[in-house]
């Protein structure tokens, strides 16, 4: 791996120089409410598409915000008045966070981005320069060793990731370190790994610049820095996912044929979890042609874990080469050269009979079942983040069903969640409707249909009765068979309880 064309990053050594270029941003309110606050929404929207023009327009005035968006966000140079009258000038230039250019001006060395916290916390993201966020247009650099900072892989992952107090969490492939500094509010101990020591580098001056404490910061590929005995209760992972026919690019290309990257990471992470643990993942997967894709995932499942496998996007391969040659920016290259890159990325796919390409979310979770749960899953449609309780919440509805038979079910008393919604769709005028929806207004946003039985039923669980009285009193009001009522609805309530419009009262 070459970096002789990057810049030098800031020494990560320096931990005091942080903290007071941290004071300093903070004072300025350089954060992410007080950028919305100056750039405006279409501004600050338009940086998240790598558009600076609305930026730079928004921060032509000589205010302390202004100065430092200008510095840190756009990378404009800055007079070094103008800096000193905000920053530690002379101590962000002897540790390296900025450089000198010219007579009087000074530039960022890396990208700085406010980001805030699940809490609130105001907390930076590092990266290369031009490197914050992708965009249309590329992310600005083709060099093999840059790293990324926030993008909506990043921010996805963050969001379904269970928050929990754990003593031990491994951010597997941390790039610019946003999952560890997640992980270092419910963790005792991080310890975070990279391929590239660079990125390592970059995730000590993040964790350090937004005030978190330091992490075990390991070099090597997948798994390889982790000693055998070591365990964890949560490993997380936004791993090079890509499905390219090189590795050209550290930050995204995995260097394996395939998906064997995210299938060889999967099947390796049941042995690093502790009982009760989680693994969480965002994933590429080849749909190939005579094969269930679903069966595909369930074959990545290693012993002893439950798994919840989401599928979100499905690409066919022109759309997915398309997708990632954009994004190193070869569309702006020679036409010759892209054509022939675009064949490559076709014929590799062709060559593995690969007809699409399946984007999603995985989660293990470690159990001592004899029979774990594996539920392989397409949900393209929109959810409501962060969904790390909605995450943790399956496995509990898994754990309650699996030891749960049909009397056990008839025997328990179920609460409606939050936020379901009822909804009859039907001819205008007619007695009774077509059919009813329940929905959910959080988390997955899932929406079933249900029996007119199924939504009395549904609508009268406040955790009083158990679930046979219920179902005797709906028996009785429809005039039908109690006896046979009973019989033939279990099924219907564990796939309420399943899909999370039910909860067990207990």
């Amino acid at each position: 791996m070459s970096h002789t064309s990057l810049p030098p990053l800031p020494s990560s050594d320096r931990v005091d120089v942080a903290a007071r270029l941290r004071d300093a941003l903070l004072g300025a309110s350089f954060t992410a409410d007080g950028m919305l606050d100056l750039l405006g929404a279409p501004a600050y929207a338009a940086l998240a598409r790598s558009e600076t023009v609305p930026a730079l327009r928004a921060t032509r005035g000589d205010t302390p915000l202004e100065t430092l968006v200008r510095l840190f966000l756009l990378q404009q140079p800055v007079p070094h008045a103008r800096v000193a009258d905000v920053l530690p000038v002379e101590d962000c230039l002897q540790s390296g966070w900025l450089s000198r250019v010219g007579g009087d001006e000074v530039t960022a060395t890396v990208d700085v981005r406010p980001y805030g916290g699940p809490a609130g916390e105001d907390w930076f993201i590092v990266s290369d320069l031009g490197c914050a966020v992708g965009g249309a247009g590329g992310i600005g650099s083709r060099e093999e060793g840059v790293v990324l900072g926030v993008g909506g892989a990043s921010t996805t992952l963050a969001g379904i990731t269970v928050r929990e107090p754990v003593a031990a969490a491994l951010d597997l492939g941390t790039g610019s370190g946003i999952q560890a500094l997640h992980a270092a509010q419910h963790a005792t101990r991080v310890t975070a790994t990279d391929l590239n020591p660079r990125a390592l580098h970059i995730t000590a001056l993040t964790l350090a610049l937004s005030g978190a404490p330091a992490a075990d910061l390991r070099e090597g590929s997948l798994f390889e820095p982790v000693a055998d005995d070591e365990t964890y209760d949560l490993i997380v992972s936004n791993p090079p996912f890509v499905i390219s026919p090189d590795a050209r690019l550290t930050y995204r290309d995995g260097g394996m044929g395939g998906d064997d990257l995210c299938r060889t990471l999967v099947q390796q992470a049941g042995d690093r979890l502790n009982e009760g643990g989680y693994a969480q993942f965002l994933a590429n997967w080849q749909h190939v042609e005579g094969e269930d894709w679903q069966d595909r995932l369930r074959s990545w499942v290693p012993r002893g874990c439950d798994a919840w496998i989401v599928q979100r996007e499905v690409q066919d391969i022109t759309q997915y080469a398309e997708l990632w040659l954009r994004d190193a920016g070869d569309h702006r290259s020679d036409p010759a050269e892209y054509q022939a890159r675009y064949d490559a990325w076709l014929d590799e796919f062709e060559a593995r009979k690969v007809k699409a390409v399946g984007f999603g979310w995985i989660t293990l979770r470690r159990t001592a079942a004899a029979e774990p749960s594996i539920t392989v899953e397409e949900w393209p449609h929109p959810v409501d983040q962060p969904l790390g309780d909605t995450v943790r919440a399956h496995f509990a509805r898994v754990d309650f069903l699996r030891a749960s038979d049909d009397a056990a079910l008839l025997a328990g008393h179920f609460r409606l969640t939050a936020e379901v919604v009822q909804e009859q769709v039907g001819l205008p005028g007619a007695e009774d409707p077509e059919h009813v929806v329940l929905r959910q207004n959080r988390g997955m946003r899932r929406a079933t249909k249900v029996d007119t039985v199924g939504a009395g039923f549904a609508g009268v669980c406040d955790g009083t009765l158990s679930a046979g009285r219920i179902l005797d009193a709906i028996a009785q009001l429809v005039g039908e068979d109690p006896v046979l009522l009973r019989d033939r609805t279990p099924g219907q309530i564990r796939l309420l309880v399943e899909q999370g419009f039910l909860e067990p009262a207990e």
